[in-house]
């Protein structure tokens, strides 16, 4: 077995899979619409750089957090952004996913 013909079989898999494509295909969407494509995109700078603060173990602003939930609340409104934000975390479970097996698999050497 080859690790990087696996490794191409894997991509190809992801590539293929319903995650992928409604994910691709939504966010290609949301992309035609540059006003709300901007909401989100600020949305996920700020939810960004609060997980940055949360990996490097410093405290949460409530300010922004607050924006966050505000941004969020306002942005799910839009049924094409929900749906967004839902194919998103399914493709991000999937990869997440993915990412995990292969950390069990060589947990042993890390």
């Amino acid at each position: 077995m080859n690790v990087y013909d696996e490794v191409n079989n894997l991509a190809k898999a992801i590539k293929d899979s319903k995650e992928y494509s409604e994910y691709k295909q939504v966010k290609a969407e949301i992309n035609k619409m540059p006003d709300l494509k901007q909401k989100i995109d600020e949305f996920e700078k700020i939810r960004y750089e609060e997980q940055l603060l949360a990996m490097q173990g410093e405290k949460q602003t409530d300010e922004k957090m607050k924006k966050l939930q505000e941004l969020y609340e306002i942005l799910v409104k839009n049924p094409s952004v929900k749906d967004y934000f839902d194919k998103e975390v399914r493709f991000n479970v999937l990869i997440a996913d993915v990412n995990k097996i292969i950390g069990e698999a060589i947990k042993d050497v890390l």
